[in-house]
């Protein structure tokens, strides 16, 4: 009886290819967490009292001075930020009174419309920042940010709001200027000779 051996290659290896058929071992994960001992967490513990013997609570900015609701109100490039109070108080914007801030009676009635037509003209006042715009949409953007912050007070409410259209932001802007053209769409005059 012949008994056949394994003949080895040129490159070193078994005839098989040269891949050993030895069985390893299994890899640990690499993010394996390692065993903690009882005196190292005893350690962490008496460390975390020595610093914070007495655990801080954290109370909001505001909370001082009195809760409000903030929206953000837009028109063009005008941005409004509003801050809505419960209770009677002054109109303030950009730190000016209101009737200060816009000059001609119609931005402020632009403004005050949300309040008006939600009937609480007397129980909420407001503090605004507005940047970027001019006086119009300024105006506008404040009354958008006005109407979200009061439609945030209830369902009823916010309904009114949407009915008027005060919830809807008015995206329409200035169209860039076209090369060739005097503004975005005129243009130059045509002469014939």
């Amino acid at each position: 009886m012949v008994t056949k051996t394994p003949t080895t290659s040129a490159k070193g290896g078994s005839a098989s290819g040269g891949k050993s058929t030895a069985i390893k071992a299994p890899r640990k994960p690499r993010g394996a967490a390692k065993p903690v001992k009882a005196k190292e967490v005893e350690e962490v513990k008496t460390h975390a009292t020595a610093v914070h013997p007495h655990p801080v609570e954290h109370k909001p900015a505001h909370a001082e001075k009195g809760r409000y609701i903030f929206a953000t109100g837009r028109r063009k490039t005008a941005i409004a930020n509003v801050r809505l109070f419960e209770g009677k108080g002054e109109q303030v914007v950009n730190k000016l009174p209101l009737k200060n801030y816009f000059n001609y009676s119609f931005y402020f009635d632009e403004v005050i419309r949300p309040l008006e037509v939600t009937g609480l003209e007397g129980k909420y006042h407001f503090t605004a920042h507005i940047n970027g715009g001019g006086p119009h949409a300024q105006a506008t953007a404040l009354r958008h940010g006005i109407s979200i912050a009061l439609g945030s007070i209830s369902q009823e409410v916010r309904k009114v709001l949407k009915k008027n259209g005060f919830l809807t932001r008015d995206d329409r802007k200035k169209e860039r200027k076209k090369p060739g053209l005097k503004r975005a769409r005129r243009s130059p005059q045509w002469a014939k000779r």
